[in-house]
């Protein structure tokens, strides 16, 4: 059955947005101005998207802060997007390449840091130039070792991420500690220098009535 019989779109509205129906679901489907409390709601909601149309989603590039590192922009693809170029050795091509599964699908949106505080698709490309797999579990099959790699370290990168927060929290605590408790002592060494001048004040004048 073509991908087109098996997806009945029926382009009905819900404020902005344009519903696809699948089957007896209902997606919602990208559109540019759509808004986001963060990052990861714009990857969450086109990750459930590409699942239910039947693509599996790419991470793909970022664009980040000069100034302090932040991620300003975003795009997610399909896994399908771009070429694999070929892998030359030290002794000529590789004797058994690895199956691609990209076939340069342009599909994808650009999410980006808006002065509001939200994250707003600025661009939204639907049309995909391969078969779409409709069953989810399918889909997700079509995940090659690379996608699931780089998920995987993101994940971890995200926790390392919170962890070092985490550590930093802590770490300027304790400097704080450090500081007042230098402050306090060199207050304490001051009276005690003080003190101890005026003993030997006293002990000279002592000396001298003698």
């Amino acid at each position: 059955m073509d991908v087109d019989e098996r997806i009945d779109i029926a382009e009905s509205s819900i404020g902005n947005e344009v519903v696809v129906h699948e089957g007896d679901s209902m997606v919602v489907e990208p559109h540019e101005g759509m808004e986001f409390e963060s990052e990861d709601a714009a990857k969450i909601f086109y990750d459930e998207y590409a699942r239910k149309i039947g693509f599996v989603m790419r991470v793909m590039s970022c664009r980040r802060s000069e100034r302090d590192g932040r991620i300003l922009a975003r795009r997610l693809g399909c896994n399908k997007e771009g070429y694999c170029v070929s892998i030359r050795g030290k002794f000529g091509n590789v004797r058994k390449p690895r199956p691609s599964t990209r076939e340069g699908c342009k599909a994808m949106i650009h999410v980006k840091f808006d002065k509001s505080g939200k994250w707003v698709i600025t661009k939204f490309v639907k049309d995909h130039n391969h078969p779409l797999v409709v069953a989810p579990r399918e889909a997700r099959q079509t995940l090659d070792e690379k996608d699931k790699k780089i998920q995987e370290l993101t994940a971890e990168l995200r926790n390392k991420k919170r962890l070092c927060a985490t550590y930093q929290e802590q770490l300027t605590a304790f400097v704080k500690i450090v500081e007042d408790h230098s402050e306090k002592l060199s207050k304490k060494v001051k009276t005690a220098v003080e003190n101890l001048k005026e003993f030997e004040s006293i002990e000279q004048e002592l000396m001298q009535r003698r």
